[in-house]
């Protein structure tokens, strides 16, 4: 296989975009964290008293409860639905259709473990 100069260019030119993303998204959070710490010397100053608050305060989420049984019903019928297909497309010998099993098991799999949890319901 034989790389061409535009081949490399287009590396170098994906991997520049992902460090200057990487550059831009460090300057905004230290640009927030300068105006955070500006703010509460402000209010401190003026003997204000200021709560004590995490650095992320948008990325505290609860994640969705619904996400496992979801994602467990989606990979259970489409694996379900492959099998299907493969016993009635290829020859019974040739068991194919056991291909989609581990996928069929997972989905079972996140659903069940979705309603062992036991947490209280809403």
């Amino acid at each position: 296989m034989s790389y061409t100069v535009g081949d490399g260019t287009v590396v170098l030119a994906l991997a520049a975009g992902i460090v200057g993303y990487l550059y831009v998204r460090h300057l905004d959070r230290q640009k927030k964290l300068e105006v955070i710490h500006q703010e509460r010397m402000a209010a401190m100053e003026k003997g204000i008293p200021l709560p004590e608050f995490p650095l992320e305060l948008a990325q505290e989420r609860r994640p969705d409860p619904n996400v496992l049984p979801i994602l467990g019903t989606v990979l259970s019928t489409l694996a379900l639905g492959t099998m299907i297909f493969l016993y009635l497309v290829f020859p019974a010998a040739s068991h194919a259709w056991v291909a989609p099993l581990p996928f069929a098991f997972l989905g079972v799999g996140l659903i069940g473990f979705h309603f062992l949890q036991g947490e209280p319901r809403r």
